[in-house]
């Protein structure tokens, strides 16, 4: 079968109305769901509703109804009795899946877990301090949050780069409570690799959970898993409205849509790495994949090669879909163009396979994750690199960044004055206390002013007088 992918050339008109098109339907409002997908939530309801509204029952049954109503979601979503007594994976499972793991898995475990550590490690945030004139200090303090859910998908592959990813930066930050939830399925909770891993890292509260209602138990908490106070970590459609759904009742790492490369390129570019590259997005299935180019030979090269490469894939048919779906290669007046487009589009990923990559990668302001040269695929970033592959993703890199140990770690101010130190800031604070009319402020500092510094402390003289009574 060959490949029909989509070509857009910026010279010609409504290209960018195009392409802001399928920008809006990979977002979250864009909703792609499966057939399949709809006519379950169909017969799970009883009627025709959005994945948004699919999302709000579900979470809204899990925090009124606990077990009960994870259970019911888990038997008509995963097809599996869930019971109080299989939700938490069994400590002898996570040792015997370790005990039985492929070597080669664990040493691979191992060396990413160190070039994760070393990279996080290297960027966390420490304490601060600032003093100031006299007895007049500032310090930014950091704690790590007390407790993390990790999401980790499990439908058509397993996935143990995501625990490395989420699980070690919540480490580095030093979170004590991370438990892992992954549906019960045999690439998620039952999935052997997925065990081992989680062991190998020292996590040790997995639990048999996925989809929405996965995230709000927990959000909410449900019999025998506790709720959490940050949720992590990728998922479907229905886990990122879930996320969005519970978001302020607890922290999130972000909301994020189908994957997403850009590869800029140019005549010094390997046609066959690029082809390679837009494939190994694909396969997510649906995954964005767009080749953005200056130079009009590129785009028959690459298509040939994605043809060529298509044809020897194990999982040809949903990355051929996806690419025509939702990939395209486009064609840019110039560097300057293309430069503009995709600082428009704020990729998850970008490459830059050009002479001059470091010089371009400079003049981008807006990606999750940019990968420089011929031999920096995504797939390094996926897998062993060192920063999170957990990246924002349709168009969220204008404000929003990847995960690290430094989102895993609440910030606190202190303030300590002396008399001093107040009396220097006191005008100042009665000023703006008049102008907002809140004059309980300006007094809270007034009465400060106004005290007798030789007098002892209230609590003292309270002590004192209390003594003499006796």
């Amino acid at each position: 079968m060959s490949l029909a992918m989509r070509r857009i050339d910026t010279t010609r008109q409504n290209t960018l109305e195009l392409i802001a098109d399928m920008k809006a339907q990979l977002s979250l409002d864009g909703e792609i769901v499966s057939p399949q997908g709809r006519s379950l939530t169909e017969k799970v309801f009883g009627e025709a509703l959005s994945p948004k509204e699919s999302v709000a029952r579900i979470c809204q049954a899990v925090r009124d109804r606990g077990l009960a109503a994870a259970r019911e979601f888990t038997r008509h979503f995963d097809r599996f009795d869930l019971q109080e007594k299989n939700l938490r994976v069994s400590e002898e499972e996570m040792r015997t899946a370790h005990a039985q793991a492929r070597p080669g898995l664990l040493a691979a475990v191992r060396q990413v877990r160190h070039n994760i550590l070393a990279f996080q490690s290297g960027l966390l945030h420490r304490d601060a301090v600032w003093r100031g004139t006299g007895e007049h200090e500032l310090r930014l303090r950091y704690r790590p949050i007390r407790r993390v859910g990790i999401c980790v998908p499990g439908g058509a592959a397993a996935y143990p780069s995501t625990v490395l990813m989420t699980a070690i930066p919540a480490q580095v930050a030093g979170v004590k409570e991370i438990c892992v939830i992954a549906p019960p399925t045999p690439f998620g909770s039952n999935n052997p690799d997925l065990l081992a891993t989680c062991h190998e890292l020292g996590l040790r509260e997995v639990y048999r959970l996925g989809g929405a209602q996965g995230v709000a138990a927990l959000a909410y908490g449900i019999e025998g898993l506790p709720p959490v106070d940050m949720i992590v970590g990728p998922g479907n459609l229905f886990v990122a409205l879930a996320k969005r759904f519970v978001q302020g009742h607890v922290g999130i790492d972000m909301i994020a849509g189908p994957s997403e490369v850009i590869i800029l390129a140019d005549a010094a570019a390997r046609p066959d790495f690029i082809a390679a590259d837009l494939i190994a997005q694909a396969e997510h299935a649906p995954g964005v994949s767009l080749l953005i180019t200056w130079q009009p030979f590129l785009l028959d090269v690459v298509h040939e090669e994605l043809e060529k490469q298509l044809a020897a894939l194990p999982r040809r048919e949903l990355a051929q879909a996806s690419l025509q779906d939702h990939g395209a290669l486009i064609l840019t007046r110039d560097v300057e163009e293309a430069l503009a487009l995709t600082n428009w589009l704020a990729p998850e990923h970008l490459e830059i396979q050009t002479a001059d990559a470091e010089l371009l990668a400079d003049r981008i302001d807006h990606a999750g994750a940019i990968f420089l040269g011929p031999w920096s695929p995504v797939a390094l970033g996926d897998y062993a690199a060192g920063p999170s592959h957990v990246l924002p993703t349709g168009g969220t890199a204008r404000f929003a960044s990847g995960l690290s140990a430094n989102d895993f770690l609440r910030r606190s101010s202190w303030i300590r004055y002396d008399r001093q130190a107040l009396s220097r800031q006191a005008a100042a604070v009665a000023l703006l206390a008049q102008v907002e009319g809140l004059p309980g402020h300006a007094h809270s500092v007034a009465i400060r002013q106004s005290a007798d510094a030789s007098e002892p402390k209230s609590i003292e003289r309270l002590a004192q007088k209390e003594a003499d009574s006796t």
